[in-house]
């Protein structure tokens, strides 16, 4: 069995010193290690920007993919092959700007993957320019008087459009985003899992001591249902989303591979997909 060190590869990752994306590459190499997997188990597919850069610090399978575009990779990588361990990884900018029409479609999907948002708040890669995550007056080079939208609320969004799995992680909280993502692998359908992962160089308001001064940790909560789906929205609205833990789980809402008529459980990836001559024949024969 492997452990969390061989899903390490040689590559040093070059992101800011003090950046949240370590700790989401360390959660995740100690959760698929805890699961059992083997690094030919899993799968990652990353967008653009500096957590992009995360499919090439992993030893497993990896795909750099287009800005906004990782979760269609990721959807039909699970579809080829649903022995596989599918995890799709971005940013804020990714997931919730160029690409959320994606995120919204494969939230109501369902296939059995994950998605790991890395939140910042900002655009690092591009050197500082307000997100759709950036609150109102936050200042950047696009926005030099003060940010005029409103932040977009991922969590909530989500529990909108039917998620079955939400959660919400901080990267200074390696034992639990490490759960959170256990977690999320192991249920079965679409997986969303937004993780605050501060941006040391271009956002000085939502900082490490900032987040430890707001959040609200679920698990800590009494009384608190996961699996009560308008609970989790009054938490959200009442915490201004600023909580981390599972937020709302449907056991059993059934994954979009499930619900495919026919769809065979031995992967598309290994089945024999050699079309007979006789049927090639009669397949030409109908359009001649």
């Amino acid at each position: 069995m492997a452990t969390f060190k061989q899903f390490r590869n040689k590559v040093k990752p070059n992101w800011c010193p003090g950046c949240g994306d370590f700790s989401v590459l360390a959660a995740m190499q100690r959760a698929f290690a805890n699961l059992g997997l083997e690094p030919e188990d899993v799968a990652i597919v990353s967008g653009i920007g500096c957590s992009g850069r995360i499919s090439g610090y992993l030893n497993a399978y990896g795909f750099h993919g287009i800005h906004g575009r990782a979760l269609p990779i990721a959807q039909g990588l699970k579809l080829a092959n649903r022995d596989l361990t599918v995890v799709a990884a971005g940013g804020d900018g990714d997931g919730f700007a160029i690409g959320m029409g994606h995120t919204i479609h494969a939230i109501r999907r369902n296939v059995d993957i994950t998605y790991i948002v890395m939140d910042n708040q900002v655009y690092g890669l591009t050197k500082g320019q307000t997100s759709p995550r950036s609150e109102v007056g936050f200042k950047t080079k696009s926005t030099p008087m003060g940010s005029i939208e409103s932040p977009l609320s991922p969590m909530e969004m989500a529990l909108t459009v039917g998620a079955g799995f939400v959660a919400q992680g901080f990267s200074s909280d390696l034992k639990q985003l490490t759960r959170l993502i256990e977690e999320g692998i192991k249920h079965k359908g679409f997986s969303l899992i937004n993780v605050y992962s501060p941006c040391v160089t271009y956002n000085k308001i939502n900082t490490y001591d900032w987040f430890k001064d707001h959040l609200v940790n679920l698990d800590e909560e009494e009384g608190y249902d996961p699996s009560d789906r308008t609970m989790a929205m009054q938490k959200l609205m009442e915490h201004n989303s600023l909580v981390t833990g599972i937020i709302y789980q449907d056991k059993n809402r059934p994954s979009y591979e499930d619900m495919i008529p026919g769809f065979r459980k031995e992967p598309l990836a290994k089945q024999d997909l050699t079309l007979p001559r006789e049927k090639f024949e009669e397949l030409v024969a109908e359009f001649s």
